[in-house]
């Protein structure tokens, strides 16, 4: 995010040491450092949510593949009537093989 180092920082306090005075400081301080925390808590828990989000879709997708091809192959099945096949099968006379017999 933000590059800040010490020197920055230092600069940062000593101003804020000015301005605010020796009394305010402190409690500046730790309202600054609450404001931070929640700030990093909003942050992670929004990442975490986009986060389950992510798995949720990928995880409908994932089904919606099985059922597609689920509903493949039970179309698959229902077009074959054994039966009728057997039936076929039996009817057909056998092919001759072709060529000369030893």
């Amino acid at each position: 995010m933000f590059d800040v180092g010490i020197s920055e920082m230092a600069l940062i306090a000593v101003i804020a040491l000015i301005v605010l005075g020796p009394e305010r400081l402190p409690k500046a301080a730790r309202m600054a450092g609450a404001l931070v925390r929640r700030a990093r808590s909003a942050v992670s828990s929004l990442h975490q949510e986009l986060e389950r989000e992510i798995a949720a879709d990928e995880l409908k997708k994932h089904l919606r593949d099985a059922e597609r091809g689920m509903n493949e192959t039970m179309d698959t099945v229902r077009g074959i009537d054994p039966v009728a096949d057997i039936k076929q099968a039996l009817s057909d006379p056998p092919e001759a093989e072709s060529g000369p017999k030893p």
